[in-house]
């Protein structure tokens, strides 16, 4: 066994506080649209195999039980009861979360106390240009109270996270718009929009990343299910020496490329993410691919969880199980001593984290 006594959850979201009927609970562990397969469940995944394989016994049932019981002893518990029951055996003892969604979710707090753990806020940039956007009357103002909501946020959270490259792609210019062209895009965005609606111009996009980098807080980048390397080489380059940490977020099926940039610039680092709880029983694969490119003091543990506390249960047993599978077969195969194994496990299961986002250690 390697050792991982405390997991720093450097990314997710909270979970739901509504009981869940068997259609709601399912449509959770899929990551595309529509429905599933005719004759099948989303069950019928590896995150499904995962939920029914680690989150069982801590509602008192057997591993791989039927999911209509393990539903229903969910039920029968109650979503509180339950939700305490499987954040508080997920090993995780530090939640950094995204408040950013528009769903009924656990608010950092919230979730820290269901699961006996501490907590904090990630601010989402594009939702806090949305809100500002809605109390300001003129392109003066948005752009004026766009600057201090970013500054005080920047006093009370650990970091901002963009979806830049979800709503746009990652054709965005790396460097800073100038002032009249912020000013044009404001302009237009705020004319056009109706309360409420979705940032999506990539100029006004590119001036939200770099008035957070220009806060000194770490920044969160999720590239969607694009490539990264072309866009985030420049914007890394564009950044680098300005004293910003940069986290590539959720970066799978192209992981091996967030490793890399990882490597190549001292600033940036990447994250696991839901990965492993999409490839389950092949998460140690992963994970070695993975560790072959990355430095180890760049490689941060996180879930992604969002609305089901077993997905954050199956990440953090996943991860445990992975790490202890790669870095012990390297310790019994004499390439590793066990000490080294259990130095880069502290790291990647919560050191890397906390050093990055200034959190104490427990």
């Amino acid at each position: 066994m390697i050792d991982t006594p405390s997991l720093v959850d450097q990314y997710c979201h909270g979970v739901l506080r509504t009981e869940l009927g068997l259609g709601t609970f399912e449509s959770h562990l899929g990551r595309g649209e529509g429905p599933p397969a005719p004759g099948t469940t989303f069950f019928d995944t590896q995150t499904g195999f995962a939920v029914r394989r680690w989150c069982p016994p801590l509602l008192g049932l057997e591993p791989h039980c039927p999911a209509p019981h393990y539903l229903a002893r969910r039920r029968e518990l109650g979503v509180v009861e339950a939700g305490r029951r499987l954040l508080g055996g997920s090993g995780i003892t530090t939640y950094l979360v995204d408040t950013g969604l528009p769903e009924d979710l656990t608010g950092p707090a919230e979730l820290g106390a269901a699961g006996g753990a501490s907590a904090h806020e990630i601010v989402r940039l594009e939702l806090l240009a949305e809100q500002v956007a809605d109390t300001s009357g003129t392109v003066e103002s948005f752009l004026a109270n766009l600057a201090e909501s970013v500054h005080g946020a920047a006093s009370t959270a650990v970091a901002f996270t963009s979806v830049a490259g979800e709503r746009h792609g990652l054709a965005l210019a790396p460097e800073p718009p100038d002032a009249g062209e912020v000013r044009g895009a404001a302009g237009r965005w705020i004319a056009a929009r109706q309360v409420g609606g979705e940032l999506t111009d990539p100029v006004l996009l590119r001036h939200l990343l770099w008035i957070a980098v220009a806060s000194g807080l770490p920044l969160q980048l999720h590239s969607g299910a694009s490539n990264p390397q072309h866009y985030l080489t420049r914007f890394a380059r564009a950044t680098a020496g300005l004293g910003t940490d940069l986290i590539l977020m959720h970066g799978y099926p192209y992981h091996r490329h967030a490793a890399h940039l990882a490597g190549v610039f001292p600033h940036v680092y990447t994250d696991l993410g839901p990965a492993l709880v999409r490839t389950g029983a092949r998460a140690t694969a992963l994970l070695a691919e993975i560790l072959e490119l990355v430095p180890f003091g760049k490689l941060l543990f996180s879930s992604g969880a969002r609305g089901l506390p077993e997905l954050h249960v199956v990440a953090a047993r996943l991860f445990r199980e992975a790490l202890g599978r790669v870095l012990g077969g390297w310790v019994s195969e004499g390439a590793w001593s066990r000490a080294d194994a259990d130095r880069v496990a502290g790291m990647i299961a919560a050191g890397n984290a906390r050093r990055v986002y200034g959190l104490a250690a427990p």
